[in-house]
């Protein structure tokens, strides 16, 4: 039976001394190394060994009793969560580590939810009970509070002679299970069976306390995860798979790491995946199986695998990839998986003059396939290269890998806010393409969408009016690229776009034609109507002393948050609450600075809202809407054998659709 479990927690929890402590206890690795040695299993890249962090995620894989089980070592730190949250979506089963010490951090809650929502089964492992300072009872009240009321200790249970405590607290979740429990009716087999069924449907989360350090309780965890998992993957179906990651070699060959959803994968398959509306056909030249820097190659890939395969080009994180004798499913598919963290900030990249531009960014585009939120973008009217980033930390990191992979030193210059813009009301957009021998006109109803939820599309066209082959071009189009908005020329998000009608011409029509009109309508209709500039927020967690109290809620008010108390001990208090990634990114700093290093603060990324000082950022930005030539408004129509522009605002009385709006 083929696993695929994550090993996730907050940095400096202990994770990657976990991975190192089931693998040996496993017989997958022969010592035990430890990172503040420098000589752990998964952290092998320099980098990480010189930071003591998880920047990149590591496969493994061990077996035990039954089970062959896929093990992946997620980033604990915020800075890299994108890759972190990834991982989730290849995940059966879930290890969180929370430090005995620190008890629940914030990012250790943001873990939890990510879990929570993707629905895996997840064991909590409490590390660090060696320390004289960890208190089990706290611990226990922690989890409750901040993760989850259904969190069990099962430290010393899954024997013959359950804890009235397990089977109290099981009962309490079925009424048939509460009458056997009153009536005195203990039938081991039937509770066991209900505790391995409430897990795998994430009503009830195990706990295990242990130490990772000195060895304690491992054993339990592995006969915990061991007994209450249970995957059923089927090998008889037609292949199918889904892109994890994306890692290129040093002869710039690319290797895609894909979860076996199903079916077999042998060498020379041809594969089939979606790219920009179209379907890529390629065959797979090798399988690999990888235990941290090391791999073995193999002819066959399983159902419930992990594997690293060569052969394709395009593939990205979070793809279907399938056999190309199904590949009709794909038009039918969507394996396109919104992600819950996004970088916040973008920087310029900076470098010597005298190397080439284009190799600098050609370097770039790799890491960005590697990791997809960096975005990396080139400006060929500017002369820059511009990336996307979580925090000031990750930069750091990135200085390092350029000069270790491509031997290039390259600095940043300072961060600025990612916003973004949206629609008040609905519109109607309408652009025309019609210069000598091209044809296409597009009518979009434009329409603003919940929060954060991105962009989504419709098409409400007639064939008779516009052929599936054409309405579907709109749409590759709507998707292509990212769309600026009319205040700052910032990233135009949560709106729907529907296509109500278009028109097309037997002769003149080509594909690029449907290209111009659908980016002209978009751009004509967000002329039409009210703009709104987003922010990214965090939430934030403040811990401090009372006598920090007043001046914390003080500079929370005037960085325009939102916040409350919750009830304080031992003189110290925890304030949680929301405010402007822009005006609290850099109060960290500032806290430890009046608490003498006493007060503590964590963020997670809480979504985009209205910028609470739009018109400071739009006159700082100075964006003229008019004199972007890339995004125009404007439509080209034909008369006499010549092309002529009809402005924006006129488009609508010169269509030649009927808008009945």
């Amino acid at each position: 039976m083929n696993k695929i479990i994550g090993i996730l927690a907050h940095v400096d929890s202990g994770k990657t001394t976990l991975c190192e402590q089931i693998l040996y206890h496993t017989n997958s690795i022969r010592k035990r190394g430890r990172v503040d040695h420098k000589d752990s299993y998964f952290d092998n890249n320099q980098i990480e060994r010189q930071r003591g962090i998880t920047i990149f995620s590591k496969e493994g894989y061990f077996s035990y009793k039954d089970s062959n089980y896929y093990l992946i070592d997620t980033p604990g730190h915020v800075d890299f969560s994108p890759e972190m949250e990834r991982s989730l979506k290849m995940l059966d089963y879930a290890i969180l580590i929370i430090s005995g010490v620190e008890k629940v951090q914030s990012h250790s809650e943001t873990i939890f939810n990510y879990l929570k929502e993707h629905n895996i089964p997840t064991i909590i492992f409490v590390n660090k009970m060696d320390r004289d300072i960890s208190n089990r009872e706290e611990i226990n009240i922690s989890l409750k509070e901040n993760l989850s009321k259904d969190i069990f200790d099962f430290t010393k249970e899954l024997n013959k002679n359950m804890s009235d405590e397990l089977i109290e607290f099981i009962a309490e979740k079925d009424e048939e299970l509460l009458e056997r429990f009153l009536d005195d009716n203990f039938d081991y087999e039937l509770w066991f069976k209900k505790i391995k069924s409430l897990f795998n449907s994430c009503n009830i989360y195990p706990c295990v306390f242990g130490s990772a350090l000195y060895d304690e309780n491992i054993g339990v965890l592995l006969e915990v995860l061991e007994s209450l998992s249970e995957t059923n993957y089927d090998e008889n179906k037609s292949f199918s798979g889904k892109v994890y990651k994306i890692k290129s070699e040093e002869n710039k060959q690319k290797l895609t790491f894909i979860k076996v959803l199903e079916g077999k994968l042998k060498i020379k398959d041809e594969l089939s995946y979606m790219v920009q509306n179209d379907i890529l056909r390629e065959k797979v030249n090798e399988i690999r199986i990888y235990k941290g820097d090391k791999f073995i190659k193999r002819d066959e890939a399983f159902a419930g695998e992990i594997v690293a395969i060569k052969g394709l080009s395009e593939a990205y994180p979070s793809r279907l990839v399938i056999s190309s004798k199904e590949e009709n499913r794909l038009y039918n598919l969507d394996s396109e998986d919104d992600n819950f963290i996004v970088p916040t900030l973008s920087t310029k990249v900076l470098f010597d003059e005298s190397v080439n531009i284009k190799d600098v960014y050609s370097y770039f585009k790799i890491l960005g396939e590697e990791e997809i939120s960096l975005n990396p973008t080139y400006s060929e009217e500017l002369k820059e290269i511009k990336i996307n980033i979580m925090s000031k930390i990750q930069l750091e990191v990135l200085k390092e890998i350029v000069l270790e992979r491509f031997n290039l030193e390259v600095d940043f210059g300072p961060c600025e806010i990612l916003y973004k813009e949206t629609i008040k009301d609905q519109t109607i957009g309408v652009g025309h393409f019609e210069p000598l021998r091209h044809y296409a006109e597009v009518v979009l109803k434009i329409e603003p969408a919940k929060r954060n939820s991105g962009i989504s599309f419709e098409s409400l066209a007639h064939v008779d009016d516009i052929t599936v082959g054409h309405q579907n071009l709109v749409k590759t189009h709507i998707f292509e690229r990212s769309h600026r908005g009319i205040l700052g020329g910032y990233e135009l998000t949560d709106v729907k776009i529907t296509l109500l009608t278009g028109k097309e011409h037997n002769k003149h029509t080509e594909g690029g034609d449907f290209r111009q009109a659908t980016f002209r309508a978009l751009r004509q209709g967000l002329e039409q109507v009210e703009n709104i500039l987003l922010e990214p927020y965090y939430k934030f967690k403040i811990e401090i002393d009372n006598d920090h109290m007043g001046r914390v809620i003080s500079d929370i008010q005037k960085m325009n948050g939102s916040f409350n108390i919750k009830g304080s001990s031992n003189n110290k208090s925890i304030i949680s609450g929301r405010g402007p990634v822009s005006e609290f990114m850099d109060y960290p700093l500032e806290l430890i600075s009046f608490t003498k290093g006493r007060g503590r603060i964590s963020f997670n990324y809480d979504g985009y809202d209205e910028c609470h000082n739009s018109d400071k950022v739009l006159e700082i930005r100075n964006y003229d809407k008019n004199s972007d030539k890339l995004y125009t408004s404007n439509s080209i129509f034909c008369s006499k054998g010549q092309g002529y522009t009809v402005k924006g605002e006129d488009v609508k009385n010169h269509m030649h659709c009927e808008i009945n709006i």
